[in-house]
């Protein structure tokens, strides 16, 4: 059981964000489930590594949960959150520059782990940061990692 724990709470963050559809956005339900969400995050890697536990299924189904919390964060946010145009240029750079790195799966950088986590304090500063603001500090630091992923493929022999 130990073998499998890390997979099981990285599943388990793909039923809290799927979870989040079925929570009016913003509100406690949808808070509890997207910090619940970020802590398995958090944790599924350190434990992975503990009960020496870790495996390439493992970090493909951590980018798997990423990308089914994210996207179901942005399904619930998009609508409420207004982003101007530049902004989603921006990202649209940054979607190019991974495509054009021929990645599919993000390597587990630290400026990855930082763009991750800057993207996931983003709805919890709503409240009291304007977005256009957060939205930039995210793309610039998505930038660099995107960036430094090319330079990277680049140097490989």
């Amino acid at each position: 059981m130990k073998q499998h724990l890390a997979n099981l709470v990285t599943s388990s963050r793909i039923l809290f964000g799927l979870g989040m559809l079925f929570c009016p956005v913003l509100s406690p339900s949808f808070y509890a489930l997207y910090l619940l969400g970020g802590l398995t995050d958090m944790v599924d890697g350190t434990i992975a590594r503990k009960t020496h536990a870790v495996t390439e299924f493992g970090s493909r189904l951590d980018s798997v949960a990423d990308l089914v919390f994210i996207g179901t964060a942005c399904v619930k946010l998009l609508p409420v959150v207004s982003l101007p145009g530049w902004v989603w240029c921006w990202v649209l750079l940054i979607v190019i520059l991974r495509v054009s790195n021929r990645k599919v799966w993000l390597d587990h950088t630290v400026l990855n782990k930082v763009t991750g986590f800057l993207l996931f304090l983003l709805p919890l500063t709503l409240s009291f940061l304007d977005v256009k603001v957060s939205a930039c500090v995210v793309c610039a630091v998505a930038t660099l990692a995107a960036l430094q992923e090319i330079v990277k493929r680049e140097a490989a022999p």
